[in-house]
């Protein structure tokens, strides 16, 4: 790795930003975001929901507390590159187990640091999150633009297949036994489910209504994960097939196949929602709660809408029966959860484990395992 070597960020409609290359060499191509987050870099990495993507951090220096196994959200980096300001490789901090630059390269993410990120974000928030690459500056603006032409879009993408496990996995509990469906679980929301006693079971994204059953599940969880969930067809037919047969609930992309499942849409948000500082109002207790968020999709709300202007608890119908809207986002009105009382089911979009950020939402898994008694 060499740190003085020039590179540079091409999107797809041309624009071009300069910086210097770090981390493992080569080229990065995929869809880039950015996230808001002020810490959490390893943890957003290694999301498996950011598979495909190239994050760009807005937190002008990364890397100054180091990296350690504490803060994997997986058994392995997710992302394909890091677009950062200020990059630091620093080991002091008292948790580090080594440098944020040497941990990449050995992950095999490409990076690049010196890029002006504030314009970057400003042009994603104005044109959209798009295609685009982390390059040399060897390689020429046409080179990269087929590389980055030839990348699929995001919207149409099934990335949670390729994130699941090839096989179950086991986490003992003498509680609830929790089965989860997994399009790309966080090691925080299993965690977090540990920790209340719950026995948890992984199953393969793959895997149909009956192999859940068959496992005889107190709750039935959707995970998080990446990519478009309208191309998850297969976890969507497996979902409506189990919907009001056990007590059911979805975080994230788990949140949006529930509810494609019984009959709702979902759509592309411009830019996404990505980082831990948004604001959601909980309308069933009033409290607003700061989140921690990563998606870049959501689901549309009552009559066609895709922003709830009120702040009430709507209902609208859906192939289970009613959904009751239970969170909103104060950002942009998009819809963060509903209740679907007929079924035995809720849903939030945002992710109560945070892991990391604020732990205002963290008291929802009680809720989840309430409705497993």
């Amino acid at each position: 790795m060499n740190p003085a070597t020039p590179g540079y960020v091409l999107l797809e409609d041309g624009s071009r930003f300069d910086g210097i290359l770090c981390g493992d060499p080569g080229s990065a191509v995929g869809e880039v975001v950015f996230n808001t987050a002020m810490t959490g870099y390893q943890e957003a990495v290694t999301d498996p929901s950011y598979a495909g993507q190239i994050i760009t951090f807005t937190y002008p220096m990364v890397g100054n507390y180091g990296v350690s196994r504490e803060a994997m959200e997986s058994g392995r980096a997710h992302a394909r590159g890091v677009i950062m300001r200020d990059a630091r490789n620093g080991d002091d901090a008292a948790s580090a187990e080594g440098g944020w630059l040497d941990w990449l390269g050995a992950n095999g993410v490409k990076a690049i640091t010196g890029v002006n990120t504030r314009a970057l974000v400003r042009h994603i928030r104005d044109k959209g999150a798009m295609r685009g690459a982390i390059l040399a500056a060897a390689v020429s603006h046409a080179e990269g633009a087929g590389l980055v032409d030839g990348e699929p879009r995001m919207a149409g993408s099934d990335f949670a297949s390729r994130v699941s496990p090839d096989e179950p996995i086991e986490f003992d509990g003498d509680g609830p036994h929790v089965v989860a469906l997994d399009t790309g679980i966080k090691s925080s929301i299993t965690d977090q489910l540990c920790r209340r006693g719950c026995r948890v079971t992984l199953l393969p994204s793959s895997s149909g209504a009956q192999q859940v059953l068959d496992r005889d599940p107190d709750l039935i969880f959707l995970a998080n994960g990446p990519g478009d969930p309208a191309a998850v067809a297969g976890v969507v037919e497996t979902i409506s097939e189990l919907v009001g047969k056990r007590p059911m609930v979805g975080i994230c992309l788990g949140h949006q196949l529930l509810c494609r499942a019984v009959g709702l849409e979902t759509f592309k948000l411009p830019f996404g929602h990505r980082g831990s500082n948004h604001p959601v109002k909980d309308l069933e207790t009033g409290v607003i709660e700061i989140t921690s968020q990563n998606h870049g999709f959501a689901v549309v709300g009552p009559d066609g809408a895709r922003k709830v202007e009120g702040d009430e608890p709507v209902r609208w119908q859906t192939d289970v029966g009613e959904a009751v809207l239970s969170h909103i986002n104060l950002y942009d009105r998009t819809v963060e959860g509903l209740r679907l009382p007929d079924a035995g089911a809720m849903t939030v979009q945002h992710h109560p484990e945070a892991g990391p950020g604020p732990r205002d939402s963290r008291h929802l898994f009680d809720r989840f395992i309430e409705l497993a008694s």
